[in-house]
């Protein structure tokens, strides 16, 4: 590979957040000793002068919305740059290298992707072919490299600022928001979930003092509140809480959000009321689903009456709880998904759910370990090898209109900016509609309540993967 032309690492979405997939890969570069440019798509233009000067371009995909994305970036990097070498790195990564570098990559990396990156470069820039451990080339495949890394602190000059971001908003005020890993992986082994196909149940802290340097630095550029982007927050409870405290001791103003499993929150209740009084303002769970049928399916390790004991613990703590839903599965009944919206108005979390939850069908990538498991082969069809996913089908017809129908609502209240009452009482209707049933009792009075009520704390970016 030539020297001439630059290190480019792009972004295509991250939950909202400035990108942890361009800081921490271009601290490890630096740390090496290469000058890296970065850009990222979702709230920067495609900058057509940088992709077609860059002799190396990485392409972060830790979930399937940045992969697809980022699929458009490599196809233009091909048109305008060919000799360039494409890289894509992060959890989708290896998942779908086999048809990456058959069409559009010239490699890919997984799992702890940062120092299989930096060998790569170097090999390259020595006139080598990139054969080096951890990295998936044509004809020469790898798994994901799995090993503890010797982490810098995440290198944010040159990321477009917060303001650009997704802000937390809280009692009516807006403000900047950052993201931080203190850990990465996950112990657990739900199978739906993209994590264990890659890391196969372990996982990795970030040190201490690394999260809490990149916290520094956040707050240095204007955030009042820092999202912990850890798959689980709460896999190691210890590690967690030692951040916790110390980030608080530093920083006693700032305010912060994680995501655990329901489990978690159970296991590790008597956490719950220290980590609301060091800053914790709302927790985001993956529920998934209120049917045990479905949960049972998933092997998502809590059941229905779980999700309601963490609810009121979180609640007793004085934490916010937001849940996350697999909302059509091939499992889901028109009852079931008319339970969850009766569970969520009775329990007073319409607005705790961001109305993207209600139209999320579960998504079958390659690997995903959903594959190896009967009850899903009578519904699934072929591998989308283009949408990175396998096909499925519901075996009731009228599930997937319903997807359809709730899919389009969701797309224009979001164009409209509607409020959540609102938008979870046209859901409502759609499946009550499909149910051959008429709206009636508790449920009009969503759409009556006031726009000025209050509402429980949250990021102003939707919640989808």
């Amino acid at each position: 590979m030539s020297q001439q032309g630059s290190l480019l690492l792009v972004s295509c979405y991250e939950l909202g957040h400035q990108p942890l997939g361009l800081a921490s890969p271009a601290a490890f570069l630096e740390r090496a000793g290469y000058s890296v440019e970065t850009l990222d798509v979702s709230v920067e233009e495609l900058d057509r002068d940088r992709l077609a000067r860059a002799r190396f371009v990485g392409i972060s995909v830790p979930m399937h919305t940045a992969l697809r994305l980022g699929a458009r970036v490599a196809a233009r990097v091909r048109e305008l740059n060919p000799a360039a070498h494409v890289c894509f790195y992060g959890l989708y990564a290896l998942l779908n290298a086999d048809y990456l570098l058959e069409r559009l990559a010239d490699s890919a990396v997984g799992g702890e992707y940062e120092e299989p990156l930096v060998a790569l470069v170097r090999d390259l820039e020595a006139g080598g072919r990139g054969e080096v451990s951890g990295v998936y080339l044509r004809g020469r495949p790898s798994t994901a490299w799995l090993r503890r890394l010797p982490f810098p602190v995440p290198a944010r000059r040159g990321l477009p600022p917060l303001e650009s971001y997704a802000h937390l908003e809280r009692d009516g005020e807006r403000v900047r928001a950052g993201t931080v890993e203190a850990s990465r992986g996950c112990a657990h082994l739900c199978l739906h979930c993209p994590i264990p196909p890659v890391y196969g149940g372990r996982f990795f802290v970030v040190p201490r003092e690394v999260v809490l340097q990149d916290v520094r630095r956040l707050v240095a550029d204007g955030a009042g509140h820092v999202t912990f982007g850890d798959p689980d927050f709460l896999n190691g409870p210890a590690h967690a809480l030692a951040v916790a405290r110390e980030l608080h001791a530093r920083f006693p103003a700032l305010t912060f959000d994680f995501t655990a499993k329901v489990e978690h929150l159970l296991r590790h209740r008597a956490l719950l009321p220290e980590l609301a009084r060091l800053g914790c303002v709302f927790v985001v769970s993956a529920v998934e689903s209120l049917s045990d049928v479905v949960l049972a399916n998933l092997e998502k390790g809590h059941t229905r009456a779980d999700v309601f004991e963490a609810l009121a613990a979180c609640r007793e703590a004085g934490i916010a709880f937001r849940p996350s839903f697999v909302a059509f599965t091939p499992w889901t009944t028109l009852e079931d998904y008319l339970d969850v919206l009766d569970a969520l108005e009775a329990e007073g979390l319409v607005d705790s759910v961001d109305a993207v939850q209600y139209s999320i069908r579960l998504l079958v990538p390659p690997g995903s370990l959903l594959l190896s498991r009967p009850a899903l082969r009578p519904h699934l069809g072929g591998l989308e090898q283009a949408a990175f996913h396998y096909t499925w089908t519901h075996p009731d017809p009228a599930m997937d209109r319903l997807h359809a129908d709730v899919s389009a609502v969701v797309e224009e209240a979001a164009r409209a900016e509607e409020d959540a009452g609102t938008t979870f009482l046209r859901i409502r209707r759609l499946a009550e509609a499909a149910a051959g049933r008429v709206l009636v009792g508790a449920s009009s009075t969503v759409e009556t309540a006031r726009t000025d009520r209050p509402r429980p704390p949250h990021l102003t970016e939707p919640w989808f993967c």
